[in-house]
């Protein structure tokens, strides 16, 4: 049976307190001499504490979201049997290893002669400040044996760790949070070049190759997008000590908050997004869902209709007869997925931040049922208890502000959809009729869309059959 040892943090510099996110082994695995064991993430960068010797793990002391530091034990290891005696070279502070050495030689034993601490990291700037502190005191003195250059053993070179080799095909290395992040940011780690110990992934390497995506100096996942235009080519985000302009407060995003501006910020920087303006008049049909509600009042299960479910009915409608709009642009930018199916989403406002319901088979259910769904969606959705599938599947997005004001505004598109409707607050207007001005309600219609699917006169054909379908819901029908 081999030596039991410890795997300690090795000097990770000025930082305090990094918690682990990730552990690399359990309790029985063989590992390597360098083979990671744990991962921590500081604010600034991620980064895995290597096993100093090969061996077999026999106890894990720490778990995900512990906050550890230098010297902390991460392990115990039972060191291979054949191991060479100078692979790993043992190693606990100067003021310990002074304290044993007294102990060793007055015949005391504190600690378990199978046990042997073992820090990992480099061993000289122990024995390097050791020398100094000496030097200061004692010039003249011998050095002291475990800080002398020529006593101490020779240090085995360290064993390069070959990621190519030992990590299996098509597998990007990086953690847990670095692959969160970059599928926020909808990047393809296998584009991405690791700058870390062994072409490990950071978080820094993920940020530049966006910037490089945007600058266009590498080519985007979705090549034929934008090749050969300009970049936006970003400037660093400024940093500024508002502090000292006046009071501040510091407020952590929701989780939903953080989520979602990833996908804004990649849907706006990647896809060209282009808005057609139009209006709808909806005298009519303001009257006809007034009255219908009316109607329902006394009704035991009744349901108030909603401007919304209209929209979305009449939304349907219009995809039919522009089959392009219904459809999604896969990552090569190349090849068009049109769909036979018609699932609307709708942006809802929660406490915590926007999210987008989807209503399924819209062509297929009623203004009623539509009302009912959406409503349900929405009472959940504040709630927080919306699940993952009933906000998947969407084909077209309908984003309204009607119930809260504003005239037009650019709703970004939801990707991997190609288009995305905005609704502002109706507002009675005077509209000619051909022979005098006649008072109508006007709905304000915003249609987003991806210019590298959609042209203008398409836009604005949809945009004008929609607006014609609101005006007449039995056009519908047809």
């Amino acid at each position: 049976m081999g030596q039991l040892k410890e795997a300690r943090v090795p000097d990770i510099g000025d930082y305090d307190g990094v918690p682990v996110i990730e552990l690399l082994v359990n309790v029985g695995d063989t590992v390597a001499r360098d083979q990671g064991l744990v991962t921590l993430e500081s604010d600034k960068a991620t980064m895995e504490v290597p096993a100093p010797f090969a061996g077999v793990v026999r106890e894990v002391r720490v778990k995900v979201g512990d906050s550890i530091a230098e010297g902390h034990v991460v392990a115990m290891i039972e060191e291979a049997a054949d191991a060479a005696p100078g692979s790993a070279t043992p190693a606990v502070p100067a003021g310990e290893a002074r304290g044993n050495a007294d102990a060793s030689q007055a015949g005391a034993a504190s600690a378990d002669p199978a046990v042997e601490p073992v820090a990992v990291g480099a061993p000289d700037k122990l024995a390097q400040r050791e020398i100094a502190q000496h030097a200061q005191a004692s010039p003249d003195a011998p050095l002291p044996a475990h800080t002398d250059p020529e006593a101490m053993p020779p240090r085995t070179p360290p064993v390069a760790f070959n990621a190519d080799e030992l990590l299996p095909d098509k597998v990007p290395y990086a953690s847990p949070a670095i692959r969160l992040f970059a599928r926020e940011l909808g990047v393809d780690l296998l584009q991405v070049q690791g700058s870390a110990r062994a072409g490990r992934i950071t978080r820094e390497d993920v940020q530049g190759f966006v910037k490089q995506v945007m600058a266009g100096t590498t080519a985007a996942p979705s090549a034929a997008a934008g090749a050969g235009g300009g970049g936006l080519n970003l400037l660093p985000w400024p940093k500024v000590d508002f502090a000292k302009f006046g009071p501040v407060e510091r407020r952590t995003l929701s989780r939903i908050k953080k989520l979602s501006g990833a996908n804004l910020a990649r849907n706006w920087a990647m896809i060209p997004h282009v808005t057609q303006h139009d209006d709808a008049d909806i005298t009519d049909l303001e009257a006809l869902r007034v009255a219908l509600n009316r109607e329902n009042e006394k009704a035991k299960d009744a349901v108030k209709l909603t401007m919304l479910a209209f929209l979305m009915k009449a939304s349907v409608a219009a995809l039919k007869k522009y089959p392009d709009f219904n459809a999604s642009l896969e990552g090569d930018g190349e090849t068009l997925v049109l769909k036979g199916y018609y699932n609307i989403g709708f942006a809802a406002d929660t406490p915590n931040g926007l999210v987008v319901p989807v209503v399924r088979d819209v062509d297929r259910k009623g203004v009623n049922d539509i009302a009912r769904e959406t409503g349900e969606l929405a009472a959940k959705a504040r709630d927080g208890k919306l699940g993952a599938a009933e906000m998947s599947g969407g084909c077209f997005t309908i984003s309204s502000l009607g119930g809260i004001g504003g005239t037009a505004f650019t709703p970004i598109v939801n990707a991997p959809e190609v288009a995305i409707l905005g609704v502002s607050k109706s507002a009675m207007k005077p509209v000619w009729d051909g022979e005098a001005f006649q008072p109508r309600l006007v709905l304000p219609l915003s249609l987003s869309y991806d210019h590298r699917v959609i042209d203008g006169a398409a836009a604005a054909r949809f945009t004008a059959y929609l607006a014609q379908l609101l005006g007449d819901m039995r056009r519908v029908l047809l």
